[in-house]
């Protein structure tokens, strides 16, 4: 485990594997490089790419400097590039890939993006999130309520209320538990893009790399009109299903699609024709 220094003096845990060019994994909410899909990502990357993984702030080894900002976390990954040589290739999932988009629209250091199902709510295809979720998350994190800040964001994301329930009674509570306290940082990070209402068309005019937007093919319908209607807003994106996959994205599913992605061509004007062997849109 090694560890860099954020704009705002915030320690930030991070290990390294591999040779090649580098990728950072961005986690999504409560996962850390202990918890969570990107430690099995990093391990299949590691043969052709330097791997990034680390504990976003207030998780796991990493520091957690008051008060936070989106901007901050975005300084993290800044960091991380900077351990990279200046420049890497980024992929982001769930609500990792809202703050990869954030990184993206910032840091001239990103070569190529790739993002797995960001969370938006854009239409009327599933309810909007609750006006008062923000306000009720803080407030369990405020009064110390750990398993019911989990509980709220595990329902509110679709967990089944039985999965829920029984969440308590798996091995991995504790975990999620330890981290409950960064939720209100993934609703930061998240914003307005749960309400239901159109992507702005121009909130992401900054991210002009070539980017990757991936959706399972058994996700909710929602969400896959959530990921057309991103990969449409984005100066240089193009969308790929993978048929068979959820929420949950199997490594064996996402590994070669991330592989493929970044050892294509880099630029814009070479990487978009050779994308599309392999790049379904879904049309």
């Amino acid at each position: 485990m090694n560890k860099t220094t954020s704009k705002d003096g915030t320690a930030i845990a991070f290990e390294k594997s591999g040779n090649g060019p580098a990728v950072i994994l961005v986690d999504g909410a409560l996962c850390h490089r202990k918890l969570g899909p990107m430690g099995p990502i990093a391990r299949e990357l590691a043969s052709a790419f330097t791997v990034f993984t680390y504990d976003r702030r207030g998780r796991g080894e990493s520091g957690d400097t008051a008060p936070y900002s989106v901007d901050r976390e975005v300084d993290d990954i800044e960091s991380l590039v900077e351990v990279a040589g200046g420049s890497a290739f980024m992929y982001g999932a769930s609500s990792g890939a809202a703050l990869a988009l954030a990184a993206a629209s910032r840091l001239s250091g990103v070569r190529r993006l790739a993002l797995y199902e960001a969370p938006f709510i854009v239409d009327q295809s599933r309810a909007p999130q609750a006006a008062d979720y923000p306000r009720t998350m803080s407030g369990f994190i405020a009064a110390d309520r750990r398993a019911d800040a989990v509980k709220l964001f595990m329902k509110t994301v679709g967990v089944p209320a039985i999965v829920v329930g029984m969440m308590p009674l798996m091995p991995q509570w504790s975990k999620l538990k330890a981290a409950a306290h960064t939720l209100p940082y993934d609703v930061a990070i998240m914003g307005d893009t749960r309400s239901g209402k159109p992507l702005p068309a121009d909130r992401w005019a900054a991210v002009g790399m070539t980017t990757l937007v991936g959706v399972g093919g058994k996700s909710p319908l929602a969400m896959q009109n959530a990921m057309r209607a991103l990969a449409s807003v984005l100066p240089n994106a193009q969308l790929r299903v993978l048929d068979r996959e959820t929420h949950i994205v199997k490594t064996k599913a996402i590994a070669p699609v991330l592989i493929e992605f970044f050892s294509t061509g880099e630029t814009a004007a070479e990487g978009i024709p050779r994308l599309a062997a392999f790049v379904d849109r879904g049309d």
